[in-house]
């Protein structure tokens, strides 16, 4: 009984401390991504207007649609998260609760 629910209770602590760091982590880091996406966005936009650049926009609508026809092979990365269920749980929920703490 104890070499099973040994693994499962290092799993749970261990996905619970990462969850929370990385969670802590990404929401300190968001708010210099979102800095540096707004400018990009600034940049973009002004550039746009003065006509230094323009947007093919029929390329664009051809890229979307084919980045969402890719998403269909998620079969092969998606199996090992399910085999680690309890990990993967606890991870998220610590890295939400690291998130809200942040």
């Amino acid at each position: 009984m104890s070499e099973v629910i040994l693994p499962i209770a290092y799993q749970l602590g261990a996905g619970g401390i990462l969850g929370f760091v990385v969670g802590y982590a990404i929401k300190k880091m968001m708010k210099i991504v979102a800095v540096i996406m707004g400018l990009f966005t600034l940049a973009l936009i002004y550039l746009g207007h003065t006509g230094v650049i323009s947007v093919n926009y029929d390329k664009l609508l051809d890229a979307i649609e084919k980045l969402y026809g890719n998403s269909g092979g998620a079969t092969h990365w998606l199996t090992p998260i399910v085999a680690n269920l309890p990990f993967a749980s606890v991870f998220l929920v610590g890295a939400a609760i690291g998130f809200k703490a942040g």
